[in-house]
């Protein structure tokens, strides 16, 4: 056995939400669940009607605002 086993690299593959297949359907319970915590965090009122890919980018900008994004 060979000790020269390349790892695969820490990224994730992430897809523009523009380009998500199901983007445009409903925000799922668990995307309105956080949303609702991150807005409560940072002082904003969340929208109830976001569908996915908008509820997926409010959350990034409100993990930034909040200090929880990576």
């Amino acid at each position: 056995m060979s000790d020269n086993v390349q790892q695969a690299p820490h990224e994730t593959a992430e897809k523009d939400t523009a380009d998500w297949v199901t983007g445009d359907e409903p925000m799922t319970g668990p995307q309105r669940s956080y949303l609702h915590t991150l807005g409560q965090e940072a002082g904003r009122e969340v929208p109830d009607d976001l569908t996915k890919a908008e509820a997926s980018d409010l959350i990034e900008d409100l993990q930034q605002s909040t200090g929880r994004g990576t």
